[in-house]
């Protein structure tokens, strides 16, 4: 399943390694991948600097759009660990080991796990997490990214019925999380009052104004699995 892993190659920040061996990525993708014809061109033709600067930009900036698969399931709760420990045990059943750069919920890692397996299976895995790259896919579109073609051509050939479009009626009724005052609202310290007329409400002073932080700060929805899709 070479497709799976030129999509990796993809999804993975640039290297410059990449972009020096962008006309063997061609002729491969020209041969086992054609649907991705259109993106590699446009992607390997700009700047590596600048295709640097739009990774970060595009997937690193809030977690709307974040490429680690169970945040947008779990968030931070405690079934995200078990879900990733879950996973963890399914690469080594199948050779992969991983080093401690990458958490198991990577995307690319995961399309790099799903492309060592028979192809049924590895339908199946991505059939599993459609509704994960349908969302992603959405969000991107909706900002007008091309990685969103990335995502649909997953759901291609997985033989979803799901699409970037399929959930663009929901992305386009959350609040972005990647603009400047969203940003700041995350990285903004609480104040803690040192001195306070109640003593009893010193302690409690600096998690009470974390919380209405919390409470303010501009987050994407989490994915509901048990949702449908349209086409």
């Amino acid at each position: 399943m070479q497709m799976l892993k030129i999509v990796a190659l993809l999804l993975e920040y640039p290297e410059k390694a990449l972009w020096e061996e962008r006309e063997e990525l061609c002729a491969l993708v020209a041969q086992r991948a054609p649907m991705l014809q259109g993106f590699v061109d446009g992607w390997l033709g700009g700047a590596l600097l600048d295709r640097q600067s739009e990774w970060c930009e595009t997937f690193d900036r809030g977690c709307a759009t974040s490429l680690l698969l169970f945040e947008h399931v779990h968030g931070e709760s405690r079934d995200r660990g078990q879900a990733m420990v879950d996973l963890l045990a399914q690469y080594e059943q199948a050779g992969l080991l991983l080093n401690c750069r990458e958490l198991p919920d990577y995307l690319p890692l995961y399309l790099e796990y799903l492309s060592l397996q028979p192809e049924p299976a590895a339908r199946q895995g991505l059939q599993d997490v459609a509704p994960i790259l349908a969302l992603l896919g959405g969000r991107l579109q909706q900002r007008g990214s091309a990685f969103s073609q990335l995502f649909d051509a997953l759901l291609v050939w997985a033989d979803s019925p799901l699409r970037s479009s399929s959930v663009a009626a929901q992305v386009s009724k959350e609040p972005r999380d990647d603009t400047r005052q969203a940003l700041d609202a995350v990285w903004e310290e609480a104040q803690i009052k040192f001195i306070d007329d109640r003593a009893q409400e010193c302690d409690s002073a600096p998690e009470k104004a974390h919380q209405q932080r919390i409470q303010q700060q501009t987050m994407p929805q989490y994915l509901d699995l048990s949702a449908g899709g349209a086409k």
